[in-house]
């Protein structure tokens, strides 16, 4: 709020919100279409604080700029799990999947699919949204293609990358089984709303009105595994 309205005393033309797939697809019963930028997560089901502060936080901005705003516009740039070259020698969470399949710390991958885009991809959308007319009061997703299994990335470490990728895991673990464990592993717990479940969203608004478009997957994948162990991270 503090940001929205500075912006608007200041004649800002347009704002745009760096929000997040967990705004859109979380807390919904099992489908089988993607997520599209008309759904909203469900704040009123058992879902994490993470993705419950980002819904009530684009609710917020999008209720503030029709009532408060004043003519300032909003753009709502909405990625799902960011991948990508590292920028430096950090080691961001959003790459500790690919790092502790590399290093071997992941015997068998935890039983869903979510979408990955490319990091350089994202900021793309946001310089679209942030430019172009056609984005002013809307929401766009950002996704490299469809969901992929964790097992899927692991697969594609190791064709991509060899004997470097030797340790990713090889075979998916039993939902069952998931379930069992995450009521004693925290990092499986903190999954418990997306086990057995393929969390699939579509980018064809962003690629029809702004005319994005993500790089392959596969693709960004390897890039960020080859990142990690030039930082000597994975190793």
């Amino acid at each position: 709020m503090r940001v929205l309205r500075a912006s608007r005393d200041a004649g800002v033309r347009r704002v745009v919100l760096t929000s997040a797939f967990g705004a859109i697809g979380i807390g919904h019963p099992r489908r089988s279409t993607p997520f599209t930028e008309e759904d909203w997560t469900n704040v009123a089901s058992d879902i994490p604080p993470y993705q419950r502060s980002k819904t009530l936080a684009e609710r917020a901005a999008w209720q503030f700029v029709e009532e408060e705003g004043g003519g300032l516009e909003l753009t709502a740039v909405h990625p799902v799990g960011i991948l990508g070259p590292l920028l430096g020698p950090d080691d961001p969470p959003s790459l500790r999947l690919v790092r502790r399949m590399l290093e071997g710390r992941v015997p068998a991958c935890p039983p869903f699919g979510m979408g990955f885009v490319d990091v350089r991809d994202v900021a793309d959308l946001h310089l679209r949204a942030m430019t172009d007319p056609a984005a002013a009061g809307e929401r766009f997703l950002a996704i490299a293609g469809h969901s992929l299994r964790v097992v899927e990335s692991a697969r594609i470490l190791r064709d991509r990358l060899g004997e470097r990728a030797a340790k990713a895991p090889a075979r998916e673990l039993p939902v069952w089984l998931a379930r069992a464990l995450s009521t004693v592993n925290p990092e499986l717990r903190l999954l418990r709303h997306q086990l057995g479940r393929d969390l699939d969203a579509t980018s064809a608004k962003a690629e029809r009105l702004l005319g994005w478009r993500a790089r392959p997957i596969d693709d960004t994948i390897a890039e960020t595994a080859e990142s990690l162990l030039a930082q000597g991270i994975g190793k």
